[in-house]
C-alpha cells in the first residue's frame, strides 16, 4: 500500500485536539460552528503582501453560527 504525505489533523502539542488558526472561534466540526471568510484578509489569505496571520493563509476561519 502506498503512503501519502498528509498533514496531521491534530496539533503536535496536544494529540487529539483539532488544529485551530488564531482567528478560529471553535475547532473545525464543532457543533454550532461553520466555515466563514476570514475578516482580516477577506478570503484572500494575504494581508499587505504577507500570509494572513488570522487564518494562516487559508482565507477561512471557523466561526460560531446561530446564537440566542
Amino acid at each position: 500500500m502506498a503512503q501519502t504525505n498528509r498533514q496531521p489533523t491534530t496539533s503536535p502539542k496536544s494529540a487529539g485536539t483539532p488544529r485551530m488558526n488564531p482567528g478560529d472561534e471553535a475547532p473545525r466540526g464543532s457543533v454550532g460552528s461553520g466555515e466563514s471568510v476570514c475578516p482580516a484578509c477577506h478570503g484572500t489569505g494575504m494581508v499587505g503582501g504577507e500570509t494572513c496571520e488570522n487564518c494562516n493563509g487559508t482565507g477561512k476561519i471557523t466561526a460560531g453560527i446561530g446564537g440566542a
